[in-house]
């Protein structure tokens, strides 16, 4: 959860709610719109699982309780004035009754596996997790584990899964060159891959180097509108 987040700062309303707003951290898009007390406060915190007070129902609902498709918490945050929570959460399916990814979304118009595929907005969720194990050094934690070896430690990760992606990289060009089958090969650069990504976050979290600061490099270098 968010360190920032203190329950004690909400500022529920006279009929003792207040309002929810779920975000997808994906790609930051709106979910749905809901209502907690102080008891689906609680339960989401206790729980993971991303609760309301149902109005309607008059009682505590857990999101997807018969749908099965449900919110689970990813972090909470309080806006300015404290009378509304914006509430991360991976969806475990459609978050809309009418079976749409988000309620804002025209039920009218399906969306496809494409739709549903998390974006590189979702590795603002994994730095997340990998800043709170900076923070807070779990034990058990192979990234807090990292990190507590030093720069030396999480720097030579990085060579070795660099490597590793070029192997893999080079296992996979030679099976494009003999027409061999390549979902094992393609595979298997993609687990390189991600081991790379995720071994630079936490080269970048033992540096005290947020993502912010690359991405602001990225950004200058940009040219989008340079012929080749």
């Amino acid at each position: 959860m968010t360190a920032l987040f203190d329950p004690a700062g909400v500022v529920f309303g006279p009929d003792g709610l207040v309002t929810a707003i779920v975000q997808d951290p994906t790609d930051g898009r709106v979910l749905m719109v809901g209502w907690m007390d102080r008891e689906a406060l609680d339960a989401t915190v206790a729980s993971g699982d991303v609760h309301f007070h149902s109005r309607s129902r008059r009682r505590l609902w857990r999101k997807g309780e018969a749908s099965g498709n449900t919110l689970r918490l990813v972090g909470l945050e309080l806006d300015c004035d404290g009378d509304a929570i914006l509430v991360t959460a991976d969806p475990g399916g459609p978050t809309c009754h009418s079976g749409a990814r988000s309620c804002f979304d025209d039920p009218d118009q399906p969306t496809g596996p494409a739709d549903q595929t998390p974006g590189f907005g979702w590795l603002d969720a994994l730095w997340r997790t990998i800043d709170q194990r900076s923070r807070t050094r779990p034990l058990g934690s192979y990234t807090a584990s990292l990190l507590a070896a030093g720069v030396d430690a999480t720097s030579r990760k990085v060579s070795e899964e660099a490597l590793e992606v070029v192997l893999a990289a080079k296992d996979d060009a030679f099976a494009e060159s003999v027409a061999g089958e390549r979902a094992e090969t393609q595979a298997s650069l993609a687990a390189e891959l991600a081991d790379l990504v995720y071994h630079t976050l936490v080269l970048a979290a033992e540096r005290a180097v947020p993502p912010e600061a690359v991405l602001s490099v990225l950004r200058r270098r940009h040219r989008p509108d340079e012929g080749p």
